[in-house]
């Protein structure tokens, strides 16, 4: 599956209907008045979140979405048909931001949630709306006023309760994998993955929890170094990060450092965002103990668990440690 997570669109609502001149013309009504109508409001667009998108793909082939103009007034105080509106289904996870104004429009992320982002243009009065005593027979009518015009930016954030983060190679796909029904590309070289991973892990009481694989952060990231900066956006919705280290890396320790320096680089609190600390493939040093593994991290108060993702060794705790702060978490919005 090919992955976008940024478009640019642009939606044109439609245009109000013209009123009508026209005055009545009855048999034996000698003097009819004005009986023009008016014309009928423009369709307006719409963003609608569904779940039967989970990419922008769409929005590279088609990027202009009109709605129907309303009719023009009929006689006898015929009103035009409204403009029917254009709905366009996004995929949840979708923020929309004013191309022009760069204002943030909208964050959907609930299935069936709508935001109007081009409103439909007015209706035109017939001449029966200027109609007085003074005038009684008006020839004119107002044309319909134009829709709404905007050209805007999507930009698809992932929604996952739990990120996986970590430099390539660190074995972030083969915990995915393992954990969940996700079949992500592996193999033994840098930026394997290069394309976001969603698995579904399941709790013990049958729920159903959704890992990110997030790929290409390497030192730089922030600036667009790699494939950092199109996916970091990703970790802003994660609730929870699981940072994993390859312990047969020449320096671990650096390695997470490197990880961290481009949280806070890049900012939204991401680094404030509860970690765990994975050390991963102990099946490849196994010499050492896991106190020695864990020794250049005692400074860090952070929950620390030594695993092999290949092996499937540790996996129940870490599974463990997952749920009981994803508890806290909900626990502490609870309160709030």
């Amino acid at each position: 599956m090919q992955f976008i997570d940024q478009a640019e669109i642009k939606v044109l609502a439609g245009q109000g209907g013209n009123g009508m001149v026209a005055y009545r013309r009855e048999k034996y009504v000698p003097a009819g008045g004005p009986a023009g109508g008016d014309g009928g409001d423009g369709g307006s667009v719409w963003l609608v979140c569904t779940t039967d998108l989970q990419t922008l793909l769409d929005f590279s082939y088609n990027r202009i979405f009109k709605a129907e103009d309303g009719e023009r007034g009929g006689p006898k105080n015929m009103t035009g048909a409204r403009g029917e509106d254009r709905i366009v289904p996004v995929p949840c996870g979708t923020v929309v931001v004013d191309r022009d104004t760069g204002e943030t429009l909208g964050d959907l992320t609930e299935p069936g949630q709508k935001l109007l982002v081009a409103k439909g243009g007015k209706g035109g009065f017939g001449n029966t709306h200027f109609a007085s005593n003074n005038n009684r027979a008006p020839e004119f009518a107002t044309e319909g006023r134009p829709g709404g015009e905007r050209t805007l930016l999507l930009e698809l954030k992932l929604l996952a309760e739990v990120g996986i983060i970590g430099l390539p190679n660190a074995g972030k796909s083969t915990l995915i994998s393992v954990l969940s029904s996700a079949r992500p590309k592996i193999a033994d070289y840098p930026f394997t993955t290069l394309v976001p991973n969603l698995g579904v892990v399941r709790k013990e009481t049958g729920d159903g929890v959704v890992f990110a694989d997030i790929p290409g952060l390497i030192e730089g990231a922030h600036m667009g170094t790699g494939l950092g900066h199109d996916f970091l956006r990703h970790i802003e919705r994660t609730r929870l990060l699981l940072h994993v280290v390859d312990m047969t890396s020449e320096n671990p320790r650096t390695d997470y450092d490197t990880i961290q320096q481009e949280l806070v680089a890049y900012g939204h609190g991401l680094e404030k965002r509860p970690q765990l600390l994975v050390l991963n493939k102990y099946d490849s040093v196994q010499t050492q103990s896991p106190e020695e593994l864990l020794a250049p991290f005692a400074d860090l108060s952070l929950p620390k668990v030594v695993i092999s993702a290949a092996t499937r060794h540790n996996l129940e705790p870490l599974l463990h440690l997952c749920w009981q702060h994803l508890d806290q978490l909900n626990q502490s919005e609870a309160e709030v």
